[in-house]
This record gives C-alpha cells, structure tokens and sequence, in this order.
C-alpha cells in the first residue's frame, strides 16, 4: 500500500489537438515543442514539482508514444520517486471491456483505484496544454479556507474576448452560482483555466453517479460542475494574476511563442525560485557566424546561424544559411534553412527543410484583406523545394509534398 498523499495531481493529457492541425498529426498536444527547448506539457509538470505535488497520474490517450517516451520515469521534473512520481495512465481493458477515455470525468472515472491508493484528501485536476506558472499550495489553502467541494481557478478576461470561454459567474465572496459555457452574453468575466481542486470524497461520488447516467457527456464542465452547483455545493473561484495561455490553437502556438520575446512578459523562465524543467538532447553550442544578423530573437544550443533572424525561436540544431532571412517565426528542432530563403510568421515543425531560396509566410502588412492571410505552417519532415512559395495560412505536410512532387 502507497503511503498517504494529501494531495495528488491528475493531469488530462489524451486530447487529439485537432486545432493544431498538421503540428499534432503524430503526436499528442502536450508534446508539442514550445520556447525553443520545452515541450507544453513542462509547465504543468514543473508547476507540480515546484508546488510539492510529487504524485502526478498522466492520463494520455491520442498519439500517446512520444509523449510517453518523453515524461520517462518523471527525472527531469524530480517525479522519479519510490512511493508516488509520474505514472503513464493510458485506457486498459478491465474484465472483458475495453473503453477509450469517453471524456475528461470519465477518464478521472477509470483511474478511481490509481487514486484511492494514496488515500488523498484532495484531488488536483489538470490540463496539459497551457502555459503559465502557478503555485498550487496557495490555491489548496484558498480549498481549505472556504471549505469547498470544488475550486475552479480563474483568469480575469477582458469582457469582448469572454465568449470564448467556460465563464463562472460568482458572488461577493466567490462562491460560484452558475457556469456557463461560451456565452454569447457573458455576465462576468472570470474564465476558468481548466484547474480544478476537488474534495476527493466528493468527487468520488459524483464521477460514479455522472458515470451511471447514460445521458452524461462524462465531463467536468459539462456534467460534473454544473451538476455540483445545482446541488448547492460550496463551489468557489479561485482569482489567479499572472500570465497564462492556452495553446490550442496554430494562433495562440504562435502568440505564445512570440510573448518569450516580450522583456515586459510576467513569465520569468530565468526564474531560480521556479524553474521550468525539461528533458533536452545534449548537442554543441551554438555557431553565429561572421554575416549574421539577430535581433530580439532566442537560439538554442546546436543552431548555426548565418543568416538574419528577427523575433523568432528556434529550437535545438537549426541551420540558417547565408542570405536567409527568418522573422516572426518559430522553428522547430532541426529545421535547415537554405541560402536566400525567406521566412516570414510561420512555424516549421521538427526536420522541415527549406531549400535554397524559396519563401515560406508572408507579413500580414502585404495582405491589406487581413481574412487572406494567417501563420504558414510545415508539418514534420516536409521539404520545400528551391523556390516553391508556402502562402500565408497555408498548411503542408511531408505526405502532401511528396505527393506535390
């Protein structure tokens, strides 16, 4: 038997990402590199490991191979531990049935033995898409305070963007009275961050009852959330100040990236106090040779750069040839940019190559019909050859190019 946690971690990692497009066509949303060395799934993790929650069930489910490979045994974020860790929870057959996660209450739902091992108190529930940094003891202390079922953290939005968010809405001293889900009309505008601090007890006994009825979307914010506030739970919102992002999106990916070049950003990565951590290849230092030209931008180790490079990220192992120029962009490991090519807002995933002059994006300066243009993106391994143009908002993969040739 697992000695007692107070608290434990389930992180929802098993999304498909389909708003990422061709970036999560082999791998799940939380693996998806993000900051020139992260992957987006290091934030929570770190968040967890810098908070003591040294018990994290990932729960993975899509494209779940590198993801899994990644995490490993849980090292880099100090989650290699004896009694507790991080523990890969994919779906599995029990008895003669065999269920995929049905939604994000059913999936906490079949891990309900995984949880009770530790006998905790309290559950925290997590995304793995999101980019922020929080210390979850201070949001259990707000639980404990007010005697809650339920936490929700929330984010203070500005009231023309809270349509596109689940919004609770709350009384003087933060009790939740209502949810709703993307409302045309928001009352409020405190969107929730997909954080959640459950009372185990309570928990336990709405997931086996949302599981019972065959009606339920088996969700949190659909089922189980409403559910708890028409019973008159002690539901509350939890007020959180900092930066914080959703990366669901190829916008946000992009937005988010570029927000790392922002001096202004509250999100300290240089943090001793609160480090993201990160599994990384160990490759040579970075080469900038005699013609190059940066500005504002962040270069991992291995990259050699010997052409311009304005406002853009790249990851492990890039090469920029003489002539080329980069801007407003995010280049993933191991992209080769060739003599004179040109990019401009966009994202190149893992072992893309741009040939000798070609053109990949465009700046939305030159597209006056602002509907016509969006971040370019190219898919993992996908070549573009010596003077092909990629279109704005235009999306190729290594399958579609091979077919193109």
């Amino acid at each position: 038997m697992a000695a007692k946690k107070e608290m434990i971690a389930m992180l929802l990692a098993g999304g498909q990402g389909n708003r990422l497009h061709i970036l999560t066509k082999e791998r799940a949303k939380p693996a998806v590199p993000f900051g020139g060395k992260y992957r987006i799934i290091d934030f929570t993790l770190s968040n967890c490991s810098n908070s003591g929650i040294d018990t994290v069930g990932v729960l993975t489910q899509y494209k779940p191979l590198e993801l899994n490979t990644y995490i490993g045994n849980g090292q880099p974020w100090d989650l290699d531990r004896l009694n507790g860790g991080v523990s890969i929870l994919p779906p599995y057959v029990s008895g003669e049935a065999s269920q995929w996660y049905a939604g994000t209450a059913n999936a906490i739902y079949q891990n309900i033995n995984f949880i009770e091992q530790y006998h905790p108190e309290y559950v925290l529930v997590l995304s793995g898409d999101h980019i922020y940094k929080m210390d979850y003891r201070n949001m259990l202390a707000f639980h404990k305070e007010k005697d809650a079922g339920i936490t929700i953290a929330v984010l203070d939005v500005p009231i023309e963007e809270a349509s596109r968010f689940g919004i609770m809405n709350t009384r003087e001293d933060l009790s939740v009275y209502e949810f709703e889900e993307k409302p045309k009309q928001p009352k409020s505008t405190k969107a929730s961050m997909g954080i959640y601090i459950f009372t185990w007890e309570k928990l336990r006994r709405y997931l086996i009852e949302d599981e019972a009825d065959t009606t339920s979307s088996k969700d949190f914010g659909k089922n189980i959330i409403p559910a708890m506030i028409k019973n008159d739970e002690r539901v509350f919102a939890y007020p959180f100040q900092g930066y914080w992002k959703d990366v669901g999106t190829i916008e946000s990916l992009w937005e988010a990236n570029m927000d790392l070049l922002n001096p202004n950003l509250p999100l300290n990565l240089g943090d001793p106090l609160w480090r993201i951590y990160s599994r990384h290849a160990s490759t040579r230092p970075q080469y900038v040779g005699s013609e190059a030209q940066i500005v504002n931008s962040m270069l991992t180790e291995g990259c050699e750069m010997n052409g311009q490079l304005n406002y853009s990220v790249l990851f492990f192992g890039v090469e920029v040839g003489e002539g080329a120029s980069v801007e407003y962009s995010v280049l993933m490991k191991n992209v080769r940019i060739g003599k004179n090519a040109k990019v401009r807002y966009a994202i190149l995933a893992d072992d893309v190559v741009v040939e000798d002059g070609a053109i990949v994006g465009a700046s939305p300066e030159d597209y006056p019909n602002r509907e016509e243009w969006g971040i370019a993106v190219v898919g993992q391994g996908a070549v573009i050859k010596s003077g092909q143009v990629v279109l704005p908002k235009q999306m190729i993969s290594a399958v579609e190019k091979k077919e193109m040739i």
